[in-house]
């Protein structure tokens, strides 16, 4: 092939080329998803061309107006000019509390749904709370494919973590591999992201309760992100009240963190809304 030809594409690809140079990633297959962000920029304002921008993980679609009006109705009553009660909101704990029965048919007091400034907060806050309860415990055990921001929070925050791949340890092959980490007894939550993105892997049943079990048995928190919910399109689970409902760990243990984003299941990406459901026992 002459590489002197140009590339028929529809951007124009010694502009693209020159954009990932000036990025200096090694390899554009490894760059993180800001590095992405950061280039598809680039090229953008070069080119003036636009992008489908899929790499932030966010719809694109236009928010529910119901929120909206809700939102502008709020603002000329003047919420913003006091700070929210310490305790929270009440209305929107009980709220939470009624979401998640009626998508996840679970059972979570209105103590325990605590609103974050979208899921990334609420991770923040589970590992930070999760790593300092014990000095024996202290790793975090990531099943990935996950959100790798998360690990980036760990090392934030100077926490160790480990992490495999759940690829080849799907169904009853997951008891092992986690056994296999919970049983040294450094271990003090478990993280996973259900649907996962970008694989969309999706734990079934039979995996969540292991998962549960587990929990029980080693005396470990899961912390759940829901950032995709109701995502596996496989099932119709737009229906409130009624199955399917939204798959979850929270049917076989009461060890968890649940994680919410608004961003997706809403569209209100800019908004940086999340909830975090906290069993309360």
């Amino acid at each position: 092939m002459n590489q002197s030809l140009p590339l028929n594409t529809p951007i124009n690809s010694a502009i693209v080329e020159q954009k990932i140079k000036e990025l200096k990633v090694p390899t554009i297959g490894e760059a993180s998803i800001r590095e992405i962000v950061q280039l598809v920029t680039s090229i953008e304002a070069a080119t003036g061309e636009k992008y489908i921008r899929m790499e932030m993980g966010i719809p694109g679609l236009p928010p529910t107006q119901i929120g909206v009006e809700a939102e502008i109705a709020a603002l000329k009553q003047n919420v913003a000019s006091a700070y929210p009660r310490i305790d929270g909101i009440q209305s929107l704990k009980e709220e939470t509390s009624r979401f998640l029965k009626l998508f996840m048919n679970i059972d979570v007091l209105p103590e325990g749904c605590v609103p974050t400034v979208g899921s990334m907060e609420g991770s923040y806050a589970a590992f930070l709370v999760a790593g300092s309860c014990s000095k024996e415990r202290d790793t975090a055990l990531f099943v990935d494919p996950g959100f790798p921001v998360q690990k980036q929070q760990m090392l934030v925050m100077g926490q160790k973590y480990e992490s495999f791949d759940v690829f080849d340890f799907r169904g009853d092959k997951l008891r092992d591999k986690l056994e296999s980490y919970l049983s040294k007894g450094n271990i003090n939550c478990i993280i996973y992201s259900n649907p996962n993105n970008p694989a969309w892997i999706c734990f079934d049943e039979n995996e969540l309760q292991i998962i549960g079990e587990l929990a029980n048995k080693y005396d470990v928190v899961i912390i759940e992100d829901l950032a995709y919910f109701g995502m596996d399109f496989r099932l119709d689970l737009s229906k409130p009240g009624v199955p399917p409902y939204q798959a979850s760990v929270a049917r076989y243990t009461d060890k968890y963190v649940l994680l919410v984003s608004s961003s997706k299941v809403f569209s209100y990406a800019g908004q940086r809304i999340g909830m975090m459901a906290i069993s309360v026992r």
